[in-house]
C-alpha cells in the first residue's frame, strides 16, 4: 500500500519542468526519497529553473487531483523505480525511468519479453508476419510487447491477445490516452488482458519528442526486438539500436531488394543483427537470457529488505564526501571545465557511470553543466 502523502509527493516531482527520470533518481538516492527530495528543491529552487522553482513551490492542484483520481482507478497504479517489482530488465539501461504509470496487469512487466516493431503502413506480408511470429513467440514463452502503433505494432499485440496471452503496449502519451486513435478497443483489450505503460503522467498529449523516449522502454524491458518491416527512416530502428547499445539481442527479417520496406531491416542485418525466418530461432537465442531474468528476480525478492533499485544503492542520506570514487573524481576535474570524454580518459569511469555522478554533484551543488558536455567545479 502506497502513502497517499508520498504518493502526491512523487506526482509533484515527476511533473516539475527540468526534472527528467535521470535527475529524479539521483536525487531519490542523494535526499533519501521523494519527501526530502521534494523539500529540498523548495529550500533550493535554484536547481531547477524558474519554471521548475514556481511549480514546486505553488503545484497545480487540480492536476495532482486528477492524477490521484486515475490512479484510484481499478487496475492503475505508479510503479516507482523504489518499488520492489519494478522491473530489474530497465536498471540496466543507461538512461532508466523514474516511474511508469501502469493500466492493467503491472506484474506481467516482469516477465521475459520480446518486442515486436516495423512499419506504421507495412504491407499484407509484413501484417502477417508480424501475427505469425507474436503468436508463436507468446505460446512459446515470451511476453510480446510493442508500442500499440499503427501497422506491424497492433497486428502483434492482436495476435498475442488472440492467441489467449497478455501483451504490454508502452505509448507515447498520457496512460488515459489512446494514439492513433483507432486503436481504443485495442487499447482495451491489453488493459483487461496485459498491460499499458507509460512514463508520462494522465492527461499527456501524443508528442513526436515522446516516442524516441518511449522506445528505449520497449527495448529496456524486452529480452530481444525483432523488426518485421521498416523502412531506412523508420522509428523501428531507433528501438533496434537501442536495443543493441542495451545489450539486447536485435532480429530482423530479409524482405525482397525491391520491397523499400525491407531496406530497414536489411541495414540492421549488414550492421549485426540476426536474420531470423523462424520463431524457433529467436526462442532458442533468447531462452538462456530468460532463465537469467528469472534468477535476478528470486535473488531481487530475497534481498527485499536490503535496499531498494534506485541507482542499485540503498535510499537514505548519502554523502558523497565519503566516497572515494567521488574524491577522485574532483580531483580528476580539478577547477577548469573538462569534457565527459577527457574525464572518462582521466578517471577510467564508463560514460554511464560518470554522467550519474556528475549529476549527483550537480544537484549537490558541487559541479555545474556547462555547454558542450562540459562540466566544472564550483568554487
Amino acid at each position: 500500500m502506497i502513502d497517499s502523502d508520498d504518493l502526491r509527493e512523487w506526482l509533484i516531482l515527476l511533473r516539475t519542468p527540468g526534472m527528467n527520470a535521470r535527475r529524479l533518481r539521483e536525487g531519490l538516492v542523494s535526499r533519501g526519497g521523494a519527501t526530502p527530495l521534494l523539500g529540498w528543491l523548495t529550500r533550493h529552487g535554484d536547481a531547477l529553473g524558474a519554471e521548475g522553482r514556481a511549480w514546486v513551490a505553488a503545484p497545480d492542484e487540480a492536476v495532482l487531483a486528477r492524477d490521484l483520481a486515475w490512479l484510484a482507478g481499478d487496475d492503475q497504479r505508479l510503479l516507482r523505480c523504489t518499488d520492489e517489482d519494478f522491473p530489474p530488465q530497465l536498471e540496466a539501461i543507461p538512461d532508466p525511468p523514474a516511474a511508469l504509470f501502469v493500466k492493467g496487469d503491472a506484474s506481467l512487466l516482469l516477465r521475459p519479453q520480446i518486442a515486436i516493431v516495423g512499419a506504421r503502413r507495412a504491407q499484407a506480408p509484413g501484417l502477417a508476419n508480424a501475427r505469425r511470429f507474436a503468436e508463436a513467440l507468446a505460446v512459446g514463452g515470451l511476453l510480446v510487447t510493442s508500442g500499440m502503433a499503427d501497422g506491424v505494432d497492433g497486428a502483434a499485440h492482436e495476435a498475442a491477445l488472440d492467441a489467449g496471452e497478455p501483451t504490454i503496449a508502452v505509448i507515447g502519451t498520457g496512460p488515459d490516452r489512446v494514439y492513433p486513435r483507432k486503436h481504443h478497443a485495442l487499447a482495451r483489450r491489453i488493459a483487461a488482458h496485459g498491460a499499458l505503460v507509460s512514463e508520462y503522467p494522465p492527461g499527456v498529449a501524443s508528442h513526436a519528442r515522446h516516442f524516441p523516449q518511449r522506445n528505449r522502454i520497449i527495448a529496456g524491458l524486452s529480452l530481444g526486438v525483432l523488426v518485421i518491416e521498416a523502412g531506412l527512416r523508420s522509428g523501428s530502428l531507433i528501438t533496434a539500436r537501442v536495443a543493441g547499445e542495451q545489450g539486447r539481442e536485435v532480429f530482423a527479417l530479409p524482405g525482397s531488394i525491391h520491397n523499400a520496406l525491407a531496406e530497414g531491416c536489411h541495414a540492421l542485418i549488414a550492421e549485426g543483427a540476426r536474420l531470423v525466418q523462424r520463431a524457433d530461432e529467436i526462442l532458442g537465442v533468447l531462452a538462456p537470457a530468460a532463465v537469467e531474468l528469472g534468477a535476478e528476480l528470486r535473488a531481487r525478492l530475497e534481498r527485499s529488505d536490503a535496499g531498494t533499485a534506485v541507482g542499485r544503492r540503498k535510499t537514505g542520506p548519502f554523502d558523497w564526501r565519503q566516497d572515494e570514487e567521488y574524491r577522485r573524481l574532483l580531483d580528476a576535474m580539478g577547477y577548469d571545465p573538462a569534457s565527459l570524454d577527457a574525464l572518462i580518459g582521466t578517471t577510467g569511469f564508463t560514460a554511464g557511470a560518470l554522467s550519474s555522478m556528475l549529476l549527483m554533484l550537480e544537484l549537490e551543488g558541487e559541479v555545474a553543466s556547462l555547454p558542450g558536455n562540459r562540466y566544472q567545479r564550483v568554487v
